[in-house]
């Protein structure tokens, strides 16, 4: 008979996150499964360039260290170890800890990587193509008896989900318990992100030194609850959870390999110190189609960013930039010039009265962006404005990458599993799916085998709760009682929690309240006319809004404000990771009537 609860944490939310937290999760109490998510959309672009370097690389190093430290401490207390340390090269870390000496049952999962078919199936011709498999190949290696799974590309959340159906025995159909189990492994992916981590209020935290890391206690409905080890730093709250769960969404229909996981059902309540219940998720087909990491290196990059100094900022950066580009050699393909006025005036110190130029070149010849760039700069040092000195010394053109997500049907990849015994197992695709996007007349359901589709999740009938999870529409009724009675002009932050990132070459920024008073102000005050106002960066570009009301929350995707993604370094913040934070600063209306119990009055 099953446990009607397993316990699931997490060790890590990227590659080269605290090396400690693997004993840390493993001594510090009662846990089943442990997970560790060391893939992003960068990290695969580093690992792939480790590969190209030497061919018995491409996985997450520190992973294996942990494991040289923590292997038989997890087998003796019967923790089993999932991750996605594989990166491009699975096979390799699988072998790499074979070696170790600890008896351990490792199993593969493989078939994400699809860089040799690139070409025939239009995906270009990437450094890496990586499908974003799903959870059923996980929980195939685990209900053959692996102590570890090692992955490549899965989706941060299968990391979770994978042991939940080994253990509970849910099938394709259950896309209620898959749906809810996403969430859960979703908050705790990025791992003291959940617990305080990176949390817009900070300030509140007892403990906010050195956070530990998250667990999910799930239950077999798909239920959980997310808490941390007894003692351990930071915090479990509504508002943690929050903060992570509008982390890097899209919009209300979060699509993954094996469902498609409503976020506007979602309901969350404190159920005690440190423990935030979640409940009430559903679940729809998944699409049909997968999502694929392509990386590839776009170019060669050069940056020199020089120091103004005092009065005429303005002047001296246009003489600067004119000399700049009347040198010979200065013509790479792509210049941006940034200005950055962080000067004031009667200053106290030097540092406060400059100003920072920044010129960047891309080129696909590397002399090009490289010393030629750089010299020409050299070569002012004398000949330019008064007070001319730059940050750094001139350097030669590194290669940058360049993030592209494409599609290919769900039975493309052969989604494999490599078990313990070496016998491979392959995955069937899901039976059932369903297009994200509805064509007229209703959904597209496309079932290939097994029971017909189940129609998609909408909003109650009139006179029940309402639930906003479509994207913004001119018109729409942003909630009773906005705009009566006085207000204040403050930061937006007063009130509201902000989480930023990347998902490519869009930023996300994932807004919250913890009033219920205080949603139908939020909702109303962001709009695409708002956001442009408070961010002008984003004027010129495409703009979603998501208004999430079961948990207080309204989600904001810019599209293409972070080019071509994070390797691409499009903006000095080139994740988006500061970009709520920027964005509570930002000062707006804010009704008196929701902040007469705050300090603020």
């Amino acid at each position: 008979m099953r446990p009607e609860m397993l316990r699931v944490g997490n060790c890590s939310g990227f590659y080269g996150d605290r090396l400690s937290a693997m004993r840390e999760m493993l001594t510090g109490g009662e846990l089943d499964v442990l997970t560790g998510d060391y893939l992003a959309e960068l990290t695969m672009l580093i690992l792939g360039r480790d590969r190209a370097r030497d061919p018995a690389t491409g996985y997450a190093k520190t992973f294996l260290l942990q494991l040289r430290e923590c292997l038989k401490l997890a087998l003796e207390r019967g923790v089993r170890i999932v991750a996605n340390a594989g990166g491009v090269n699975p096979p390799a870390l699988v072998a790499a800890i074979r070696e170790l000496g600890t008896p351990a049952r490792v199993a593969l999962v493989r078939g994400d990587d699809l860089t040799p078919r690139a070409g025939e199936l239009g995906l270009g011709t990437p450094l890496g193509a990586h499908a974003y498999l799903g959870a059923f190949g996980i929980a195939r290696a685990l209900t053959a008896g692996a102590d570890v799974v090692v992955t490549g590309r899965v989706t941060d959340a299968s990391l979770t989900v994978g042991p939940a159906i080994a253990h509970f025995g849910w099938e394709r159909g259950d896309l209620d318990a898959l749906a809810g189990a996403t969430v859960a492994g979703h908050v705790i992916e990025c791992g003291a992100q959940a617990t305080g981590g990176n949390y817009a209020f900070f300030t509140e935290l007892d403990d906010p030194l050195r956070p530990g890391f998250p667990i999910a206690e799930l239950h077999p409905d798909g239920s959980s609850v997310i808490t941390k080890h007894p003692g351990t730093g930071g915090a479990v709250t509504v508002g943690t959870v929050t903060a992570q769960l509008v982390y890097e969404v899209d919009d209300a229909r979060y699509a993954g390999p094996d469902v498609t996981t409503r976020l506007d059902t979602v309901s969350l309540r404190q159920a005690g110190p440190d423990r935030v219940e979640i409940t009430g998720v559903r679940g729809e087909a998944p699409p049909p189609d997968l999502k694929v990491s392509c990386t590839t290196v776009g170019g060669y990059r050069n940056e020199l960013t020089v120091v103004l100094t005092g009065l005429d900022i303005e002047a001296k950066a246009a003489l600067f930039r004119r000399q700049f580009e009347a040198a010979p050699g200065t013509a790479p393909a792509e210049v941006t010039w940034s200005l950055a006025r962080l000067d004031t005036a009667d200053a106290a110190t030097q540092q406060q009265a400059s100003a920072l130029l920044t010129v960047v070149a891309r080129d696909p010849d590397e002399k090009v962006a490289g010393r030629a760039f750089s010299k020409a700069a050299v070569e002012l040092a004398l000949s330019s404005y008064p007070g001319f000195f730059s940050t750094t010394p001139p350097a030669g053109a590194q290669p940058y990458g360049v993030f592209a997500a494409g599609f290919v049907p769900q039975a493309v990849p052969a989604h494999e599993v490599v078990r313990p015994d070496g016998a491979v197992e392959s995955i069937e695709p899901p039976p059932v799916t369903l297009a994200l996007r509805p064509h007229a007349g209703g959904p597209q359901v496309t079932a290939t085998a097994g029971p017909a589709g189940r129609a998609p999740i909408e909003p109650p009938a009139p006179g029940g709760p309402e639930i906003r999870g479509a994207p913004d529409e001119p018109g729409a009724d942003p909630g009773p009682g906005v705009g009566a009675g006085p207000t204040r002009r403050m930061p937006l932050g007063t009130l509201a929690g902000a989480r930023s990132g990347d998902k490519g070459g869009n930023a996300n920024i994932g807004l919250w309240v913890r009033d219920d008073d205080a949603y139908p102000w939020l909702a109303a005050l962001i709009t695409e006319q708002t956001i442009r106002e408070l961010l002008p960066e984003t004027a010129a570009l495409p703009i979603r809004i998501t208004r999430l009301p079961g948990i207080r929350a309204v989600n904001v995707v810019v599209e293409g404000l972070l080019g071509a993604g994070v390797a691409y370094n499009a903006r000095f913040d080139p994740q988006a990771k500061g970009l709520g934070e920027w964005l509570r600063s930002r000062h707006v209306e804010i009704p008196v009537a929701l902040l007469t119990d705050r300090e603020e009055l």
